[in-house]
């Protein structure tokens, strides 16, 4: 799969988070076939995982480095919460899943893979997780019409945060760094994810 991606992965964190982490152990048993494809499949609760080349590119553009503190909105099935761990550290990583049932499945398939220091909780992404800010980034895996501003706040300055934006067809895959001085905002491509719930 990874090899399938040559020329769209930049950091060679990324590489290597992007092959430790089995893909297929997060996909639904009747989908496995297919758990190496470069496409988004669905999951438990009418979600999806997202396409490897879209965890790929979001954990190359958040720039994260062993030890940055990542705020995840949309846990899912937990497959990009593991690759994120495996580039700044499994204790560093707190994911926010809006469905319970989906909260509990990826806490434990998270723990049976070594990931267990990932922190999950069942809440409502827009509100973020304060207890553990500031933090070094945070994203999406979910449609906003906005950035919740409550992630803007709980990133430090220099933080980063990749977001997909916009409703039905209609998304970008956003990235916003905070500065002394206000968010510095940029629009890269075209995207579709779920949209976010809450």
């Amino acid at each position: 799969m990874v090899d399938g991606l040559a020329g769209r992965i930049e950091r060679p964190s990324t590489e290597r988070a992007m092959r430790a982490v089995p893909r297929h152990v997060f996909v639904p048993e009747g989908r496995r076939d297919a758990a190496y494809a470069d496409r988004p499949l669905p999951i438990e609760g009418g979600q999806t995982i997202s396409a490897p080349h879209m965890v790929a590119e979001m954990t190359d553009r958040l720039a994260l480095a062993p030890g940055d503190r990542v705020l995840e909105v949309g846990t899912g099935c937990g497959y990009h919460a593991a690759v994120t761990a495996e580039v700044a550290g499994a204790e560093n990583v707190y994911s926010v899943e809006y469905d319970g049932a989906l909260a509990d499945a990826a806490r434990g398939r998270l723990s049976d893979l070594g990931y267990g220091a990932v922190s999950v909780r069942r809440g409502d992404g827009r509100d973020g997780w304060a207890a553990h800010a500031p933090y070094d980034a945070a994203y999406l895996t979910c449609a906003a019409a906005r950035v919740p501003p409550a992630l803007i706040e709980q990133v430090e300055v220099g933080g980063r945060i990749l977001a997909p934006v916009g409703t039905g067809g209609t998304q970008r895959l956003v990235r916003l760094e905070k500065r002394p001085d206000g968010v510095e905002r940029e629009a890269l491509t075209r995207v579709r994810f779920v949209r976010m719930r809450g």
